[in-house]
Order: structure tokens, then sequence, then C-alpha cells
């Protein structure tokens, strides 16, 4: 890599430096480094800090091939028909559709997750890689953890051509048009999955979520709890566990804890804001449990349900935590995480449209984060200037 540098920073393939220096620095420790005692010296820098969240969501994504194939085998146990061309490939490689095989889970999942993560790499880095040329900067670290959590908060059969589309909005929309990675106040992620949320309900509708069989479609755990008619047939360890129909990587609340004990312990994600949305899903669904209500039974819906139903746990630790577009104050970030907390819950119980509310809270509290961040240091300024008025 080092040898070929000189074509990137005077030949003809100047333009592309960006391109190079990400790959050569995501392969390698940068060679660029400080000699002098007047800085200070960190093994984690953003690259390093953006692949610890990497690891952290393995986890998930392990889940996410495993619980993707495990609904669908279920529904091909049941009777569905299996007529994708993820069911052919197993057919023609010997892998079975038996539920209960780990093996034949994942192998079916894979073939549902990974296309969808590859459209995702490529359409969105053909933006991050034109906007670095076009600015002449390094390309930027964050689309890593962004094309990894897109996927991971997608249905299995939502059409590539969506994926495509919905990436693009989030980086170029959510991002790129405030100036790049550390200028947006939207996660981009939840951006590019809100667009697709309003531009197409009919694949994500938020009250039911394609199964990868042929023409099958299953109520949400938060859409049965919202109708009087519907059992769930779920237990709570089922949720907990994430053996749930759901968005891809978002069903398994442990891996979200085993994720949050990742990113808690590098020091890369706040616990502060982790557990402040907790506190907030436990006050809000509280409050409603002493409410009550004979029409609404999302009244009852106790907390420990919240917290495993939908996208609650994944977004506590993974979104909600972004640190570009999160507060940055301390204080700002227990204010910013409670009433992430409170809106999610308020949006799922009140709003009968939208059973899945966790998207919509954290994405609300983007755009408020600068403003508990300037309330909280101008109310500093003024206590630190009252002990210091001069008599």
């Amino acid at each position: 890599m080092d040898r070929q540098e000189r074509h990137f920073t005077e030949g003809k393939l100047k333009a592309l430096f960006p391109l190079w220096e990400a790959i050569d620095t995501f392969i390698y420790s940068t060679g660029a480094t400080t000699r002098s005692g007047a800085h200070i010296r960190d093994a984690m820098d953003l690259k390093r800090m953006m692949m610890m969240v990497v690891y952290a969501l393995i986890p998930a994504v392990f889940m996410a091939l495993y619980n993707t194939g495990y609904q669908a085998n279920l529904a091909i146990a049941a009777g569905a028909a299996a007529t994708t061309w993820q069911a052919d490939v197993l057919r023609a490689v010997g892998v079975g559709f038996d539920p209960a095989n780990i093996w034949a889970c994942m192998a079916h999942g894979a073939l549902y997750f990974f296309p969808v993560y590859l459209i995702t790499l490529a359409a969105g880095g053909f933006w991050e890689v034109l906007f670095a040329v076009i600015r002449k900067h390094e390309v930027a670290e964050g689309f890593l953890v962004t094309s990894l959590l897109f996927p991971l908060i997608l249905p299995p059969t939502i059409p590539y051509w969506q994926v495509a589309v919905g990436i693009s909005f989030g980086v170029v929309i959510g991002k790129e048009v405030f100036g790049g990675v550390g200028m947006n106040i939207l996660n981009p992620a939840l951006t590019a999955r809100a667009f697709l949320f309003f531009a197409y309900p009919a694949q994500i509708s938020g009250d039911k979520v394609w199964v990868a069989v042929d023409g099958m479609s299953q109520p949400t755990i938060l859409a049965q709890m919202a109708d009087p008619l519907l059992e769930t047939g779920y237990s709570w360890m089922d949720a907990f566990l994430g053996f749930v129909p759901g968005s891809m990587g978002e069903t398994s609340a442990l891996a979200c804890l085993i994720g949050a004990f990742i990113l808690i312990l590098s020091k890369v994600g706040s616990w502060r804001i982790m557990l402040s949305t907790l506190i907030g899903m436990v006050a809000m669904s509280s409050l409603f449990n002493f409410v009550g209500s004979s029409t609404n039974p999302m009244f009852q819906v106790t907390p420990l349900w919240h917290l495993v139903a939908g996208g609650f746990a994944f977004g506590a630790v993974y979104m909600a935590t972004d640190p570009v577009s999160a507060t940055a104050t301390e204080t700002g970030k227990w204010i910013y995480g409670f009433l992430i907390g409170i809106l999610v819950v308020l949006v799922r119980v009140v709003n009968p449209a939208f059973p899945e509310g966790m998207m919509l809270a954290i994405l609300f509290m983007n755009v408020f984060a600068p403003i508990i961040d300037r309330i909280v240091i101008n109310a500093n300024i003024k206590r630190r200037l009252a002990r210091h008025v001069v008599q």
C-alpha cells in the first residue's frame, strides 16, 4: 500500500486519494504519528471507535442470520411455499429447512441478510466516496457503522431497489447535505429507514413484518398487543432471546445487552443515555399501567414487555447513543435519553398508527439535542458567573 501511495498523491489517480486512504487506514494503522510531547496519544481514534461499534453489533448480526432463517423455516414447516431463490439455493447445496437445525437457519437467514448488506455497502459507499472526492477529504469512517445498522433495522424481504434508494437518502439527505460526518443532526441509518417507512409503507408498515417466505406476513408483537382480538403466542423469554418476527436485527434484547456491555466497557457508548432511556420508558409505561384503559390494551403493557418488544433495546443501545446526533453534555445525555424513553411509550400506546415508536422518538430527539446542550451550557455559564460576581 505504501509503495502505491505516490500514484494517489501525485499521479493520475490523485482524485481517488480518499478511497485509497480509506482502504489503507482500514487495513493498517496510520503511518502519520506525532513525535513530540505536545500531543495527547490515544489508541482510540475515530476509525477504531467505529470498529468497536461494529464489534458490538456482531451479536445482533448473528441473531439476524439465525432468526430470519428460523422464522422462514418455521413457516415452511407449517406448509408455506418455498419458492424464493434463497430456497432454491438451499436445495441446490443440500441444506434443508429444519427449524431445529441451527446451521440450516443460519444459512437461510444469511441469504436474506447479506444481499441487503452488500447493496447497502455499494450504494451508500458510492455516495460516501463521491462526496469525499468532490470535497477533497478522507472517506468518513462513520459509514462502517451505518452500513451495518441499516440492514439490521429492515425486514428480510424488502425489495433490493428500496434498500439502495433508502440508504442513498440517508447518506445524502441525512448526512452529506449537512457537511458530512460530525455535521449531521440526524442518525443516517434511522433517516434512511424513516424515508422508507413513509414512502413505501406496504413493505415497512410497522405493524407487520414480511416473513422470508413468498406471500406471507405476520403481525409484530406490538401489533398483536394493540389488538385485543390477537394473542401474541410468544413468551417474554422468546421476545428477550429474539425468536419472534420483526426486523432482521432488532428482535433480540439479549444480543443488544451484550452489545451494550461492549460499548460501555470500551467507553464508546454512553451508559447515561442507555440508562436514562430505560428510566424514561419505565416511568411512562408505569404511568399508563396505573391509569389503565378499557378500550386500549396498550395501556396494560408492562415495562418488561416494552423492553423486549420492537426495536426499543436496539435503538437505546446503538441508535440513541450515536455520538454525532445525540447530546454531548453529561447532563444533556440524561435529559435526552429520558425524553426518548417517554416518547417511545407515548407513540406506542397513544398513537395506534405507529405501533413501533423507537425510530420516531430518536429522530425527534436528534432534532432537539443541540437545543438541550445549549440550555445546559447556558445554565452552567450562569451558575459560574453567579459564583464570581464582583461585589
